[in-house]
């Protein structure tokens, strides 16, 4: 098994050989954060008590990915990630105090749907997602749409021009004809 403690641009490059192709790419801007808010009511809804004050799972397990994010040796990506994975658990947080079924529904709802436009971009790219590879991938997923995202509004040019030498560039794939892997 690989280390999980690569340098971020080690870890982007590896992921983004599962995700050249635009369409892949899109889903994942839906299904990624879909899946990270749906991970943040799930484990929201797990509390317990530190100093006199309740605290939740998903703050606990978001302090500890964040520390992983900040630690990859890109600080800029690492911050940007860290504060888009907070944004989200933050946000799960105003839905996970309701019942036991909204809770569930909530957290379910949005995990299962999210990884519905997961598979569906792994089709588009004709590969298996990155995670059945390298179970980091898991980890990787926000910080690659984090970064495409920001990418997209022209930051991080050397950190994506280091990424498409590795993997190459975006593409359609032309799904009558499959590219062998």
């Amino acid at each position: 098994m690989a280390s999980p403690f690569r340098s971020a641009t080690v870890l982007l490059q590896q992921y983004a050989e599962f995700h050249r192709d635009q369409r892949n790419i899109v889903t994942h801007f839906v299904g990624v954060p879909m899946i990270v808010f749906g991970i943040g009511v799930l484990l929201a809804g797990a509390q317990f008590m530190v100093g006199g004050r309740a605290l939740t799972l998903a703050w606990a397990v978001y302090a500890l990915v964040a520390v992983w994010y900040l630690t990859r040796g890109h600080l800029g990506i690492g911050a940007a990630t860290t504060a888009a994975v907070g944004v989200l658990v933050a946000l799960a947080h105003q839905v996970s105090g309701g019942g036991w079924g909204q809770w569930l529904g909530w957290g379910l709802g949005f995990f299962v749907v999210g990884w519905m436009f997961q598979f569906a971009g792994h089709y588009y790219e004709g590969r298996k997602p990155a995670f059945a590879q390298d179970i980091i991938g898991l980890l990787v997923g926000p910080m690659f749409v984090t970064l495409e995202a920001l990418a997209s509004l022209g930051l991080f040019k050397g950190l994506v021009a280091d990424i498409e030498r590795h993997a190459g560039p975006t593409m359609l794939r032309n799904l009558a004809h499959p590219i062998p892997r």
